[in-house]
């Protein structure tokens, strides 16, 4: 799914490009998917723009799981109160990480899918997602940023 030498991208943009995470963005710079079904590519970008419109986290692929953390942010992010199991809690880290202050840069890749396997999207996790986005906001406007970043 992944191209492996994009990860020497991610990091260079951690390391020398003064930022706290990277991101591999498929969508930074228009629609960067190979094979997959339009409905796919439809869900996964729509739900980006879903989670920037709620939350505000100018990120242009939100549900994107190709990341690099510089220490700092997994230090300051307290991973046991990560509260979302299924695909959600890769928005919700990068959101944890935007609401502490820390600087996120997407770096462009090209997304293949995958040749083995299944995807393990449920119900389940969309429900999750679509519902966690709108906690993540509802924490952030109430207050509970201390809290929630502690």
């Amino acid at each position: 799914s992944h191209n492996p030498d994009d990860l020497l991208r991610l990091y260079a943009a951690c390391r020398e490009e003064d930022c706290d995470m990277s991101v591999g963005s498929r969508y930074v710079t228009g629609v960067n998917v190979v094979n997959w079904p339009m409905s796919r590519v439809m869900m996964s970008y729509f739900a980006s723009r879903y989670v920037q419109f709620i939350t505000g986290l100018p990120i242009h692929d939100a549900t994107a799981g190709f990341k690099c953390y510089t220490r700092p942010v997994l230090e300051k992010i307290n991973l046991r109160q990560i509260r979302f199991v299924g695909y959600a809690f890769q928005i919700e880290m990068k959101f944890k990480a935007w609401m502490a202050g820390f600087k996120i840069k997407e770096v462009p890749i090209i997304f293949t899918d995958r040749t083995l396997g299944s995807s393990k999207i449920s119900k389940g996790i969309i429900k999750e997602a679509v519902w966690g986005v709108i906690k993540l906001r509802w924490w952030a406007i109430w207050g509970m940023r201390k809290a929630y970043n502690n």
